[in-house]
């Protein structure tokens, strides 16, 4: 492999991965995030209890990466790794689209 095909192949992975960031589906994610999540986070991402982290306008790259690490078990937590562990790498990034849009 020379170096030019490297590079090339570099930037197909980096125009990809940003194109399926930008492909996630707010209204998708606010549809799972009410079925999933709002319970504890509250309807605007604003928790109900002092417990619970706020999450509108986090960040969405920090979201996909804690919804995944709880749902995979590397980030270990009692409440959110069965809340997280039916979720799809696409209800993820949906859902971290959506809060990332609500204002904190």
């Amino acid at each position: 492999m020379t170096k030019t095909t490297v590079v090339a192949s570099i930037a197909i992975v980096t125009a990809f991965a940003a194109t399926s960031v930008l492909a996630a589906d707010p209204v998708a994610g606010k549809a799972k995030y009410e079925t999933t999540c709002v319970a504890c986070h509250g309807a605007n991402g604003i928790s109900i209890a002092p417990i619970y982290p706020n999450v509108a306008g986090q960040k969405e790259e920090y979201l996909v990466a804690q919804m995944k690490a709880f749902r995979d078990g590397t980030r270990p937590n009692a409440i959110m790794a069965p809340m997280a562990k039916g979720l799809t790498d696409t209800d993820i990034a949906n859902i971290a689209v959506f809060l990332a849009a609500l204002k904190p």
